[in-house]
């Protein structure tokens, strides 16, 4: 461990508060994250990879991600580019209306929450969890 890292503690809060996507790459997950939604809190992020606005909202949500290890939502990422069948898919199961960038919260195999572009916020999922 260097200076700066027991001054300012970083490595343990890096490990702490990082955010871990599974990637939803196919019909399979994307089943066994909606049977997951019984038990646990689900999000889908659904990124164009292809969208800055869409890469500034998924790094806003990893820097800002604060839950601790393996507290907080199942989070999935969908890369909606390579995997657009996917992501019909999710709009049409859960009902909601396709965006991108997106987030989707899902309790009980439905989406209770959804936002998108500068709406997509960890505090906005805080409270959307509760």
């Amino acid at each position: 461990m260097g200076i700066f890292d027991k001054i300012f503690n970083s490595s343990k809060n890096e490990a702490k508060n990082k955010l871990e996507w599974i990637e939803l790459d196919s019909m399979e997950k994307l089943e066994n994250a909606i049977e997951a939604s019984h038990m646990q809190a689900v999000v889908i992020f659904k990124h164009s990879t292809r969208c800055s606005i869409s890469s500034m909202a998924k790094d806003r949500l990893e820097r800002s991600w604060d839950f601790d290890k393996g507290s907080g939502p199942i989070m999935y990422y969908l890369d909606l580019i390579s995997y657009r069948q996917i992501s019909n898919e999710i709009a049409e199961r859960l009902k909601v209306y396709h965006e991108s960038p997106q987030l989707i919260l899902i309790k009980s195999a439905e989406a209770i929450y959804d936002a998108s572009h500068n709406y997509i916020s960890i505090t906005e999922l805080k409270e959307a969890l509760t």
